[in-house]
């Protein structure tokens, strides 16, 4: 079994920068991609965010590129998301996922709430 816990979030102003993390545990040697989706009031829950276990390689959504950036450590099993530059358009529950393959789900975390507002 596997388990994806992850921490971060919180309230911000425009403009400020807060950092998620997650982490896995359990049979993770069957992973690969872990990220983030979110999900605002009303909304499909989309993908943000995702990096590969093996080679690093890394997938953005078009609407954080240049301001979030996500980074994993492969020794603790948890992956970063740093995210500058937020705006209110940001505020989301963001859910992170760990994936069997890249950026297809197999396994989510509880959620964190972000809210951007001043």
């Amino acid at each position: 079994q596997i388990h994806v816990a992850e921490s971060g979030g919180g309230l911000v102003q425009p403009g400020g920068s807060l950092r998620l993390s997650c982490a896995a545990s359990g049979n993770i040697a069957s992973l690969n991609g872990m990220g983030w989706f979110r999900q605002a009031p009303g909304k499909d829950r989309l993908f943000v965010a995702g990096i590969t276990r093996e080679d690093f390689r890394t997938n953005y959504a078009d609407s954080i590129k240049g301001r979030f950036t996500i980074s994993r450590d492969n020794a603790l099993n948890t992956v970063y998301l740093q995210m500058n530059s937020l705006k209110p358009e940001d505020t989301a529950v963001y859910y992170c996922f760990a994936s069997k393959d890249t950026w297809f789900p197999d396994y989510w975390g509880q959620g964190s709430q972000v809210t951007v507002s001043s």
